[in-house]
């Protein structure tokens, strides 16, 4: 089983990550033996976790949540669809309440990403298509605008 979490970290921030040990991750976080984002933000709280069927679901999650905005983040958080719903509507639209024109496509071997990397291969939603999975992991993850 793989898990898709997002942590709250001591500053407040959230930091979004996936694994396929929950526990043993968590415990690294604590240890402090995950350098990164995390390291001076501790202490960590676990805010939320949703478990996958593959690596591949937990990673697809993971980064379109990373794409969310901190409001969004809660509203799922929550399980305020209707919240994540309007959040991505207006987000389509606006960037700090101004309007947001069409961008163009950038190719990204000649324009990296100045993140870490993990996210630059994000796809939009329209081009993700959804593999079947039996249970609720699927239909929280989809109520939530998850495309796996």
């Amino acid at each position: 089983m793989f898990w898709v979490y997002i942590l709250e970290c001591a500053d407040g921030s959230y930091y979004t990550g996936h694994t396929d040990n929950h526990e043993k991750r968590m415990g690294q976080y604590h240890a402090g033996e995950c350098d990164g984002y995390v390291f001076s933000r501790r202490p960590v709280k676990l805010a939320w976790s949703q478990e996958c069927a593959t690596r591949g679901e937990a990673l697809s999650a993971e980064r379109q949540i990373k794409g969310w905005g901190r409001k969004k983040k809660e509203a799922m958080m929550q399980g305020n669809w209707e919240e994540v719903s309007r959040l991505a509507q207006n987000n389509s639209k606006t960037v700090r309440g101004e309007p947001v024109e069409p961008q163009v496509a950038v190719d990204k071997s000649t324009h990296p990403s100045a993140s870490s990397g993990r996210t630059d291969l994000f796809l939009p939603l329209d081009t993700v298509r959804p593999e079947p999975v039996e249970g609720q992991n699927a239909s929280l993850l989809s109520k939530a605008g998850i495309v796996l």
